[in-house]
């Protein structure tokens, strides 16, 4: 029909298509890792098409297996700032719905928050169709900051063998330098010391020769 030729040519022409569906994220990393008693965001944005209209939305919290829910509101509109209910401690709605931002913020954390979150939207003008996503939140303790001092250690270490390694082959290469050079001052001394000698040997051969033979009587 003619739908199904305009979608192909659409698509023959490179143009992008795109689902009228609402679609949730919760960005490209869809997980966090925290240090315990900081305070962290849960992102989650939403999308469509055909605009929204109701739209219903809520974060859930997986209790092991039990979904907890940890706030819901509702979005009349585009760009209308939701009234949203908490329904857990240390909560805070941040998203305010400005480019369709609908995260919230955990403050202080324990380890208990740690675990999978869902950000969950139902749109009336599609049929109210149920749509979500999943964000893991991995709460650790503080005492994994060792981990980095651990790394830093052993970088400087590394170095400074390094270090040593280039000042032991500088010595290395100044002392046969200068090895060097004693030995080759010793082999002029021994040059111009056997010349010496050889002068002396030929002086004192030159001198008994000069000798004058003695007369026979």
């Amino acid at each position: 029909g003619t739908e199904s030729s305009s979608t192909l040519s659409s698509s023959f022409l490179g143009i992008p298509m795109c689902s009228q569906g609402l679609e949730m994220s919760v960005g490209k990393i869809p997980f966090l890792e925290a240090v315990n008693g900081s305070t962290v965001m849960l992102p989650c944005t939403y999308a469509s098409c055909i605009g929204i209209e109701n739209l219903y939305f809520n974060w859930q919290y997986n209790d092991n297996g039990t979904m907890q829910k940890v706030c819901d509101g509702m979005i009349p509109t585009e760009d209308v700032i939701p009234t949203v209910n908490i329904f857990r401690e240390r909560v805070e709605f941040i998203g305010k719905n400005h480019k369709n931002n609908i995260s919230i913020l955990l403050w202080n954390i324990t380890f208990e928050d740690g675990g999978l979150y869902t950000c969950f939207g139902r749109n009336r003008k599609e049929k109210n169709k149920n749509h979500s996503a999943v964000f893991h939140l991995i709460v650790v303790d503080e005492l994994r900051v060792v981990d980095n001092t651990l790394t830093i250690l052993i970088a400087s270490a590394v170095g400074g063998v390094i270090g040593f390694l280039m000042a032991f082959m500088l010595i290395k290469n100044f002392t046969l330098f200068v090895l060097a050079k004693l030995e080759e001052k010793n082999k002029e001394c021994l040059v111009s010391s056997s010349g010496i000698d050889n002068t002396e040997n030929g002086l004192s051969r030159s001198k008994a020769d000069s000798k004058p033979t003695p007369k026979k009587k």
